[in-house]
């Protein structure tokens, strides 16, 4: 009986691939299950090379017809009102696919639709710029401004832990900028993608300029990395496929957003309470698979004691069961895999287990660590499941050593009463701090990731130009144009003004006629300052 029902439902739900305005059928087919009871909850045609290539050349043809930001914004806007119409359809597709629970899959579908909003509030935005010329001598009366163009074709790559909103932060401001995109969503969850892009198809978005493949990241991946159409790769997901996709795409623009060990301190004088529930919240949602989920927390000896006795209560009063049911907090992770590696390395630290550590049937009971050692896979890696450690330090100054203390620096927190001790936080990480918990994932400003997490700028919100393409006097890795009064022809840039990252506001006449290497530019390698290109 329940094989006879998983083809029932797989057969209700099964999806056929979108490749230049047509659903196709490649003959065969990827399962989709859930991970929670391992039933078939859907069938999608499966993608190769071949589909690829094609999805790309829609996605050439079609921006040979631009969208003018109107229209552009128009469609986003539609697709952000179709979520809102098929909210809980759309939020039991992500539960179903991905193990989320049920209230978390339905905030994730609200936040892809703020996503779409804020695009659609973007896309009548972009504009160019004015340069002020004449903050400088050589630029008295001269005149410069920007022209933001797309940059092209963006692949996409999206991972399995938000299957909704994380596809909507690559689609959405790609389309609000004018370019077309070939997304590929993880194989795990790629339901909730298709879904979206019939929205897209519903909004009046024209043929080609949203493409959508399943199918091996090899064969797929490879694709989008060799064709010189395809501009910018945006990928979420593992360091190790990150940055190993930008290693082969050396000439392409490259986002990456990839993992973390989210690190927390709570100081002396913090509200204890407050930061033990919070921590309770965001170590644990969605099972702990966020690259932002609270992992490491760092207490200050003073009130280690009763941050412990705090927090331990309250994880063990977190539901653990189907996602399917409206009070489960705390579902599956992804696969069995994953389940034996986190069991793993609970069995191997040297930390004690105050909570969980073990399994309900198959589900990781939410589990809470004290005092792991720092080389313990618990401390220095991303776990990506239900797992947090608390260590207790005796200054504010070890908590920011220790937390730093990874290779990762995506998030950290701090929990204190003192807007000093926050700021002195601030300045020596090397990470992105916040006062107090992390909140929703609010789409309304670049998420700007640095060190082994990530590289470049995931757009969102007030980010959205990354996509898009400075033409003119101010593009990013481009001398600005400038038009000189006395009607001149502008002489080609130098050799080196490609490749800085500082805007070139020179009179052309100060330029090598030649196309050589201007003067200013000639930085000698070793006087470069570690880690950084060197910039005239």
């Amino acid at each position: 009986m329940p094989v006879y029902t998983s083809f029932v439902v797989a057969a209700a739900n099964e999806k056929r691939l979108l490749v230049g305005g047509d659903w196709i059928d490649t003959g065969d087919w990827l399962e989709v299950r859930s991970p929670y009871s391992g039933d078939v909850v859907g069938r999608v045609a499966k993608a190769g090379a071949e589909e690829t290539r094609r999805a790309i050349d829609a996605a050439e043809l079609a921006m040979q017809n631009p969208l003018p930001a109107h229209k552009r914004a128009e469609i986003l806007v539609r697709v952000a009102a179709g979520l809102g119409r098929r909210h809980e359809e759309v939020a039991r597709v992500i539960s179903d696919e991905a193990g989320k629970p049920l209230k978390a899959a339905r905030v994730e579908a609200a936040r892809a639709m703020s996503t779409y909003t804020f695009a659609a509030v973007e896309a009548r935005k972009l504009a160019g710029e004015m340069v002020p010329m004449d903050a400088a001598q050589a630029g008295e009366g001269k005149l410069a401004f920007t022209l933001r163009r797309p940059i092209g074709i963006v692949g996409a790559i999206s991972p399995f832990n938000f299957p909704l909103n994380l596809v909507a932060h690559k689609i959405a401001p790609a389309l609000a900028a004018g370019c077309a995109v070939v997304l590929k969503p993880a194989s795990q969850t790629p339901m909730s993608a298709l879904l979206l892009a019939e929205l897209e198809e519903e909004a009046g978005l024209p043929p080609g300029w949203l493409n959508v493949l399943v199918g091996p990241a090899a064969e797929i991946g490879d694709v989008l990395v060799e064709d010189e159409r395809v501009k910018l790769i945006t990928f979420t997901g593992s360091s190790g496929v990150g940055w190993k996709l930008k290693e082969r795409a050396p000439k392409k623009r490259v986002n990456l957003e990839l993992g973390n060990a989210t690190p927390v301190i709570v100081t002396a004088d913090a509200d204890v309470t407050a930061a033990a529930t919070k921590v309770s919240q965001n170590a644990f949602a969605f099972a702990g698979q966020s690259c932002i989920s609270v992992q490491r927390v760092y207490v200050e000896r003073d009130v280690y004691d009763t941050f412990v006795q705090t927090l331990v209560p309250l994880v063990n009063a977190l539901k653990v069961g189907d996602p399917a049911d409206e009070e489960t907090d705390v579902g599956p992770v992804i696969d069995e895999d994953a389940r034996e590696r986190i069991i793993e390395w609970i069995k191997k630290t040297s930390g004690e287990v105050l909570a969980g550590g073990d399994l309900d049937g198959e589900l990781i009971r939410p589990t809470v660590i004290a005092n792991p050692g720092r080389d313990d896979e618990v401390s220095c890696e991303e776990v990506f499941g239900p797992v947090c450690t608390v260590t207790a330090v005796d200054s504010v100054d070890e908590a920011i050593e220790l937390a730093n203390g990874t290779r990762y620096g995506l998030q950290a927190g701090i929990f204190t009463s003192s807007i000093e001790t926050a700021f002195r936080a601030r300045a020596g990480a090397r990470l992105r701090w916040r006062h107090g918990q992390r909140g929703a994932d609010v789409p309304l400003g670049p998420d700007a990731v640095r060190r082994s997490q990530g590289f470049g700028q995931y757009p969102r919100g007030a980010a959205l130009r990354g996509p898009r393409d400075d033409r003119g006097p101010a593009r990013r890795h481009r001398r600005p144009f400038v038009a000189p009064r006395d009607g001149r022809t502008p002489s080609r840039p130098c050799r080196r003004c490609d490749r800085g990252l500082a805007l070139r506001r020179l009179d052309l006449r100060d330029r090598d006629r030649r196309g050589r290497d201007h003067p200013l530019h000639r930085v000698r390698r070793r006087d470069r300052p570690p880690g950084r290109l060197a910039v005239a």
